[in-house]
């Protein structure tokens, strides 16, 4: 049978006014009128501050208004237990008046509030006769509970408040289930912000299941035994259309005990530590790229050493051979620092190099080439040949004479899903030259190459009119 409750509501002899949810006043009853000495036009339509309105400062304003931002927060009915709310006589005089009030919120179909019922009483008599009830202590009784309702009301506001705003992700759950009872602003970031409140952990985070955290909260459930997590990694499906986030955690799963002993519930807290896994195995990584590069130097530094000194026709020559190879290492080097050990450009790797070497004549050394990168093993290929062929110039070539120049220019095109370099080195003005009746450690140097993995091909033209010396090297497109 369907009722329409309308016309019981308005004729009843208990005052109702209706609201929105910005608490403007969109229907009311005659006891409401009767009560409030008011006319139906003069007050709907009307915010309720406004149709009664009140000091802003006034307890009585603060009471009603802190009674109608709970309804609206928590979607529940309120009770202000007494409240003194001062009315306007028809003849301009405010009139005392004491009054118990009840605020129910009306929810739509989505759970919303559409409007809030409030359903008053004028309790200005009852007040009134205080004094004579005082043995009773009826209006004392009601204000004690009041204020310790609304002491309550605060201190639960401050634990929600805290416990929203803990630095660690929390969630409470609840049942063999593990249903969300609680979960913290860090847990619901953490998670991607997905509805949580009253679903299992596997309907929330279908995709921790196969990851083993459901069968671990069941764990604790039927044991009793707390689950420390240390480091543990997570992969999280927050967004359907990308990949999983992963994440490392480092967690507690504590059991909640009845009164009886029984387990009801876990307490789930933690902090997400990715960042700092991530920074720890980064330093492991350079730590062993340091290892590797230490022993590459080494090793360079050796064979150079090995190579220099095994023929030298002198001591002090080949120390002198010795150091100027590695000052020219040693720039390079330094050059790879510049750029983090990561790559650096042909033009400047060239430049570094014949600075090193041939110091005051490097303005006879003209150098052009478009912008290229090389890998740090490349690098340090490039500067030890630029160093031989710089070498080379100053003791017999072009740049032994002042009349000598030398260009070196390079060119880059892809080749065959790779980058093809080809560099050269061409003396000019220089004295005649001849090819050399044995080659030394440099020219076995300058023919190795850029660099054995790199496919490198070396020519040298030991023409009469000055050396030219041309390499060849493939670089994968990813170096450059």
């Amino acid at each position: 049978m369907d009722i329409d409750f309308e016309p019981l509501i308005a004729a009843s002899p208990n005052p109702y006014v209706v609201l929105d949810p910005s608490l403007i006043i969109a229907w009311m009853n005659d006891a409401y009128l009767s009560s409030t000495m008011r006319q139906r036009n003069d007050i709907l339509g009307r915010s309720i501050f406004e149709a009664f309105p009140s000091d802003p400062t006034s307890e009585s304003h603060q009471l009603l208004k802190a009674s109608f931002d709970r309804v609206r927060f928590t979607k529940k009915a309120d009770e202000i237990a007494l409240i003194r709310y001062d009315i306007l006589n028809p003849n301009g005089s405010m009139e005392v008046r004491y009054w118990s009030a009840t605020h129910t919120p009306l929810l739509d179909a989505d759970g919303e509030i559409s409007f809030i019922l409030q359903h008053t009483v004028d309790v200005t008599e009852l007040q009134s006769l205080r004094t004579m009830r005082d043995e009773m202590g009826i209006v004392q009784r009601a204000q004690a509970v009041q204020e310790r309702n609304q002491d309550l009301a605060a201190e639960s506001e401050r634990l929600r408040a805290l416990f929203e705003q803990a630095p660690g992700f929390v969630a409470i759950l609840s049942g063999p289930d593990h249903v969300f009872q609680l979960a913290n602003e860090a847990y619901r970031n953490l998670v991607g912000k997905r509805d949580l409140a009253g679903k299992s952990v596997a309907e929330a985070l279908p995709e921790v299941v196969e990851q083993g955290f459901v069968e671990l909260l069941t764990s604790v459930h039927s044991s009793g035994a707390a689950y420390v997590g240390r480091r543990e990694k997570l992969v999280l499906q927050n967004d359907s259309l990308t990949r999983g986030r992963e994440r490392f955690l480092d967690f507690l799963y504590q059991p909640i005990f009845t009164d009886g002993g029984q387990v009801s519930g876990i307490f789930v807290q933690g902090h997400d530590v990715t960042e700092q896994v991530l920074a720890e195995e980064h330093q492991k990584l350079l730590i062993n790229e340091l290892n590797h590069r230490v022993k590459n130097t080494l090793a360079i530094v050796q064979s150079l050493a090995t190579q220099t000194f095994r023929n030298a026709k002198s001591l002090e020559a080949a120390r002198t051979t010795f150091t100027a190879r590695m000052t020219a290492l040693a720039s390079a080097h330094s050059l790879l620092t510049v750029h983090n050990w990561e790559a650096a450009g042909l033009a400047e790797t060239v430049l570094t190099a014949i600075a090193a070497t041939v110091g005051s004549d490097v303005n006879r050394i003209r150098v052009e080439g478009p912008d290229t990168t090389l890998p740090p093993q490349a690098v340090m290929s490039v500067a030890m040949i630029i160093h031989e062929l710089s070498t080379n110039a100053i003791k017999y070539g072009a740049l032994s004479v002042e009349t000598g120049r030398v260009e070196v220019n390079w060119t880059s095109r892809p080749f065959e899903g790779r980058c093809e370099i080809i560099l050269n080195w061409i003396e000019r003005g220089g004295p005649l030259v001849a090819p050399p009746e044995r080659k030394g450690f440099g020219t076995r140097l300058i023919q190795r190459g850029i660099s054995s993995d790199l496919n490198s091909d070396v020519e040298m033209n030991f023409a009469k009119e000055g050396l030219q010396c041309r390499i060849t090297a493939h670089i994968s497109i990813d170096q450059t």
